[in-house]
């Protein structure tokens, strides 16, 4: 199976989010590169994809794709979550991102990109937020 990384980065008690180039709203993240781990690989897309820095510190959730969103593909595809503190920078428009903006729990975007992120996912994160003693959650 492929590796994706999605951060679940908090300022202010709202959720960063990032519009892609099809119009559509997702939680900064990608597939795994080889060498990375799943946190560096977290924190490399969060960079790429918004110019901000940020450390990962926990992980929220490891999902089978086939579970929770609604693109499958031949392969399988692990989903994780990672809990990232926002350290600094600025947006930089990109290949893959024309803008970031945060978002509170009941404030999300119509327009998800639901085979990267459903609604469900991103409340997940913010439930994180909400309880940091709560364990990992799998599939």
């Amino acid at each position: 199976p492929k590796v994706d990384t999605r951060a679940a980065v908090f300022v202010d008690g709202k959720i960063l989010l990032a519009r892609e180039r099809s119009g559509r709203w997702s939680l900064p993240g990608g597939w795994c590169d080889v060498d990375q781990s799943i946190a560096s690989n977290t924190e490399k897309e969060v960079r790429e994809e918004t110019g901000l820095t940020v450390k990962a510190e926990k992980l929220i959730a490891v999902q089978d794709w086939r579970r929770h969103n609604v693109t499958n593909f031949a392969y399988g595809v692990v989903k994780t979550f990672m809990l990232c503190r926002y350290e600094g920078g600025a947006f930089k428009e990109n290949l893959e991102t024309t803008e970031i903006a945060l978002f509170g729990k009941e404030e999300l975007p119509d327009g998800l990109a639901v085979e990267k992120c459903t609604r469900e996912q991103i409340w997940m994160c913010f439930d994180a937020l909400e309880n940091p003693d709560s364990p990992t959650l799998f599939d």
